[in-house]
């Protein structure tokens, strides 16, 4: 079946799988970086969403969309990915709970 085949309906549903796992990831995981891409798997699911309906009604705003948040996430992976180097440097672990800007 070609790519064009593919009712809409399935790639809804794989983007909602893929959101619902990055929330899982989200709010059960204490490691930093497990969280960070947690919330990197939400932001491509998004993408896929817009993606979908852009080729469903064809038109471009879900692809200007799309790479906006893409634009986003990729100055959050390089700000992300700093703050947790200087975290991990400064208090020697990733997990959540240890790291907190009100203990020595």
């Amino acid at each position: 079946m070609s790519p064009a085949g593919v009712p809409l309906a399935w790639y809804l549903i794989l983007a909602a799988v893929l959101f619902a796992l990055g929330v899982l990831g989200f709010l059960l995981r204490r490691n930093i970086i497990t969280v960070f891409m947690s919330i990197e798997l939400m932001l491509n699911a998004v993408n896929l969403t817009f993606i979908a309906f852009a080729h469903q009604l064809k038109q471009v705003d879900g692809h200007i969309y799309s790479f906006f948040v893409m634009v986003v996430a990729a100055a959050e992976a390089a700000v992300g990915l700093a703050i947790i180097l200087t975290v991990f440097k400064n208090r020697s672990t990733l997990n959540i709970d240890d790291v907190s800007s009100m203990k020595d």
